[in-house]
This record gives structure tokens, sequence and C-alpha cells, in this order.
């Protein structure tokens, strides 16, 4: 039997289309905020440009009266210092152009100017870059100029002219990704960046996960408790690195103080300073990425409330038969969140990794206040930061940024499909 396939007649498309007039608007603001930033990016990444190049090149004049403006017949000279503002591109069709005052007769003008009455204009064909030009003027003071006495100055000369704008120019290169990629220090902060985004985000999980199973359980004060947990998130994020930059200093830190005091350690530990630190074991002697630890022991206490906030209301919200039912058929505490909990909590465990992840991966405030990028601790949104300021070249900022947006991307796209689903 065939399905009647249900026709949509004129009065639903009316409709339908009045629907779209009345949400193109907030569609367009939506694709907009979310594409007209990404363009950007990518469109600086294919340009090799500097902070400075965000400024078109122009030309500065400044102008100069020489002479006795208070006294007849007497002769000044206004001169125009022209600079080129860009060290590297040139000035085309340059004209600059002034009024001089009514009663000073003009009697000598330079080679690239003309006077038509009071006016002056002075043209260049080509004006190159770091170039300087004096356009000098000779005028005779009149009787008239007193009538209506103008400093020659108080009239700001006009400039127009045609210059290469890097940013909006067509002129495209693929060196900001091969200056990238052909360095060995870019795949070392890459691998810094994953270390430091997996072991965090884990960390914030298993933590949340214990502080949920600590306090989904009925005791006096828990609802404390709960808020209590709540404070390294809701912490302002500079109080908070600066309080753990100040607790585990080398020299004055109260961590480093009592672990000294109880004959823990011979002398103080740099922890966010100090790039490895030697252990043995076994016999066996092996760095440790002191300060990236570090690093990521902040990042897990500080993200840690978020999961625990998610995964106690999973946990409230399983049937509470199940566990009593368990518990009559024998079950031992660990055996119930085994077999019962954890199954139940995997869609949000999912949820919560994705989103941590991509959150992490994106981190760069609390690293910069930790220790700047130093001591192995450099990640990409670092790198971003680095390049595009501290150095000031935007293009490669810009292609940094473009390949953390791939990497989440795909890392979204293939999570999403093989990750778990909470049912």
């Amino acid at each position: 039997m065939k399905r009647k396939v249900r026709r949509i007649g004129p009065i639903q498309r009316r409709e339908i289309r009045l629907a779209f007039l009345l949400l193109f608007p907030t569609l367009l603001i939506v694709l907009l905020i979310v594409f007209l930033p990404l363009f950007i990016n990518i469109w600086i990444s294919f340009k090799s440009i500097l902070l400075s190049d965000l400024r078109p090149p122009t030309a500065i004049v400044n102008e100069r009266v020489r002479g006795d403006l208070t006294k007849v017949n007497e002769e000044i000279s206004i001169e125009y210092r022209v600079r080129n503002s860009s060290t590297k591109e040139e000035l085309r069709e340059v004209v600059i152009a002034d009024v001089i005052p009514v009663g000073l007769r003009v009697v000598e003008v330079d080679d690239n100017c003309s006077m038509q009455e009071q006016n002056v204009s002075c043209e260049f064909a080509v004006f190159p870059a770091k170039n300087l030009e004096r356009i000098k003027l000779l005028a005779v003071v009149e009787e008239e100029f007193f009538n209506d006495p103008v400093n020659p100055k108080d009239s700001s000369p006009s400039v127009s002219l045609v210059s290469r704008n890097k940013l909006t120019d067509f002129v495209f290169t693929l060196e900001n990704y091969k200056r990238m990629l052909a360095g060995e220090e870019f795949f070392n902060v890459l691998k810094v960046t994953f270390i430091y985004t997996i072991f965090g985000t884990a960390g914030a999980l298993f933590l949340g996960l214990l502080a949920a199973l600590l306090l989904n359980e009925h005791f006096l004060g828990r609802g404390f408790f709960r808020g209590l947990f709540l404070f390294p998130y809701v912490s302002p994020i500079i109080a908070v690195a600066f309080t753990w930059v100040i607790i585990f200093d080398p020299f004055s830190g109260m961590f480093n103080t009592l672990l000294l005091r109880l004959s823990l350690i011979d002398e103080a530990i740099n922890f966010f300073g100090q790039r490895y630190a030697d252990f043995s074991l076994l016999g066996y002697e092996f760095k440790f990425p002191l300060a990236l630890a570090s690093v990521i022991l902040f990042e897990s206490w500080r993200y840690f409330p978020l999961s625990f906030l998610f995964i106690l209301a999973r946990m409230q919200s399983i049937d509470k038969e199940m566990f009593e039912a368990a518990k009559v058929d024998g079950a031992s505490p660990l055996q119930s969140f085994w077999y019962i909990s954890l199954p139940q909590l995997l869609g949000i465990f999912a949820l919560l990794f994705l989103l941590r992840f991509i959150w992490t991966f994106n981190k760069f405030d609390d690293i910069f206040l930790l220790t700047g990028g130093a001591a192995g601790t450099r990640t990409l949104t670092v790198d971003v930061y680095e390049q595009g300021f501290a150095i000031a070249n935007l293009g490669a900022g810009a292609a940094v940024a473009l390949v953390i947006f791939l990497l989440l991307l795909t890392f979204s796209i293939f999570f999403l499909k093989f990750s778990p689903q909470d049912k």
C-alpha cells in the first residue's frame, strides 16, 4: 500500500515564506557573528602582514612658517615637510593642497607645485618609502593681510593619495604556513597543547566525579559543601591564579615552607618556573615536566566544579529502586557504581569531555597568568598571542589560530560520531 504524500497548500506556503522572512534577520546576524570573524582570520592567515600594517601608509605633512608677519613687504617662507609613513610601501598620486591667507602674495613656488589664486597644489606621481620631501614657497606680506591676519599654519593642508593596503588587497601567500610547519617549535607546542588539554580535561572530570559521589550522599552540611565546591569555578581567574603563584612560590611560598619543615625536600622547588624535575624510581632516572604538571593540576582544580554539577545532576536522576534492588541482591557499593551508575553517566561524560576539551584547548589566561608560557608550558593559544602581538606578526598568529580551529573541528566531528550517547 502506497503512502499518501501530503501536499503543502497555498496558505501553508505563505506561512512558510512569512516565517522565513521573520527569521531571516536573526539568521543573518547569527551567520555574521559566527562566520565573519572566521573569514577575517582565514583572510589574514594567507597574508604576510604585521601589526603596523593595519594602518595603511599615508603622507604625513608638517607645515612651518618663517619670517615676520607683522611687517609690510616682509618676505616669509612657507615650508611643507612631507614624509612617507611606511618604510616599505610607496605612495602614488600624492596631492597636497593648502590655502594661503589673503594678503600673502606668493612670489616663488616649488617645482612640484602650482598656484591658482590663493590655492597651492603640490603633486607627486610616486612617493618612495621612507622618503622625505621639503616643499618651499616664498611669499610677501601686503597691506591687505592686516585686514584679516591669519597665520598660514592655522589651515591644515589636505592630502590625497593612492596607497597599497596589505590588509585589503588580493595578494596572498603560504609563507605563514610554510614557516610554521617547517620549524620544530610548532610541533613541540602542539605536543604540549595536547598533553595539557587531555590531562587537564581528564583531571577535571575525575575530580568532578569524586566530588559528585561524595556529595550525593546524605549528611549534615551537604548543601554548604556543595556551595563551597563551586569556589574555584566562580572565583576571578586573576585572583586564584596569583594565589596559586604565591602559595607555590620557591622563596616565600607556604607549600615549599611546609615541605622543607617536614624534611621532604632539601631545597625549594619552583613549581611554575622549573621545566623538568629529575626523579629516580627503581634505578631508573627520568625527567618529570614539573611546570606543565603544575599548570595541569591548576586546570583540573579550577574547572572540576562544572563537571561536578553536571555529574551530580545526572546521578540524582537515576532511579533509586535500581540501587535498592542491587543492594538486596548483595551488590557492593563499587559494583553498584560500576554496573548501574557508570553506564548511566557515559552520555554526560562524553558531553563534558567534548566541552572541556574544546575549552581547555583554547585556554590562554590560565597559562599566561601562571607561567607566561615559559618552562615548557607554551600552548597554541599562547603562541597565537606571541606571534600576533609580542612579535607583531598578525599573519603568523592568524595561521596558528586557523590550525587550532581545524584541529578542534576535526576532533568534534569524530567525537560526536563515535562517542557514547546517553539514553
